[in-house]
């Protein structure tokens, strides 16, 4: 298995980001997701400071600003002398969803994307590294080859709109969208066989998501959140056909 970590701090952070985005945010950001995924399982001992500070090219106060914030959010422990080890995977705070049950609940899964996922791609335009790019980019030549294929992929959608978040460089956005991953695919199933229906409906949300990929690569940060509204919006309204269910009140929406 490849190291989690092993790219750096200082690639992973863009010569465009602002300030605010510390190194030590990104090697939080990096060791918390390696925890969250598996990598790193219960009472493993992590890298010391020194391979830690070798492998994200950064310095050792860098890596203990990084530590101490993992540690106060319960992900490790450490022991004088011993180093730092992960936590049990119950102080992992994990954020989840009711399941969805009613097309309400769909509708209400696309107003929640609609007002995080247009800000991330914003984000992402100018706060992405190289690496992040290439992997918006796998995700999409995924997407056209199952186009060409006159097919859909709701396993590609679903990572292309995933590595937005995380090129965000902002753990909320991720974090959220890695809880949403159920009901979402719920939404890109359904639409996925309505493109199979209409002539030209691959194709054109093939070129949606070229446009946002296209919007992040240039750094237009306005143009990759309206390209990404756009998007939402009208799958949105192509899964439900324009007819939007009245949510002002939740039981008989729910019925």
């Amino acid at each position: 298995m490849s190291d989690p970590t092993e790219t750096s701090a200082v690639e992973a952070a863009p010569a465009s980001a602002p300030r605010s985005v510390l190194l030590a945010d990104v090697v939080h950001d990096r060791i918390r997701r390696a925890i969250i995924d598996g990598h790193y399982v219960r009472g493993a001992r992590l890298p010391g400071e020194n391979d830690l500070a070798g492998q994200f090219e950064v310095s050792r106060p860098v890596i203990r600003a990084a530590l101490k914030r993992l540690r106060s959010e319960g992900l490790i422990i450490s022991r004088q002398g011993a180093g730092s080890f992960v936590a049990a995977p119950g102080a992992v705070k994990s954020l989840s969803f009711q399941p969805v049950e009613t097309i309400a609940d769909l509708q209400r899964c696309y107003e929640f994307r609609l007002t995080i996922e247009p800000a991330a791609a914003a984000m992402a335009a100018t706060r992405r590294s190289e690496a992040q790019l290439a992997e918006i980019a796998k995700y999409l030549a995924l997407m056209r080859d199952a186009t060409e294929r006159r097919s859909h992929r709701e396993d590609a959608d679903f990572s292309f709109h995933l590595a937005i978040t995380t090129a965000s460089n902002n753990q909320y956005f991720e974090t959220s969208m890695r809880a949403l991953k159920d009901h979402i695919a719920v939404g890109m199933k359904f639409h996925g066989l309505s493109l199979q229906s209409v002539r030209g409906g691959l194709d054109y949300v093939l070129e949606e998501h070229a446009t946002i990929h296209e919007a992040i690569r240039q750094g237009q940060e306005e143009v990759a959140r309206e390209t990404m509204l756009k998007h939402l919006t009208g799958s949105r309204d192509r899964l439900f056909e324009g007819r939007l269910l009245d949510l002002s009140h939740r039981d008989r929406a729910d019925q």
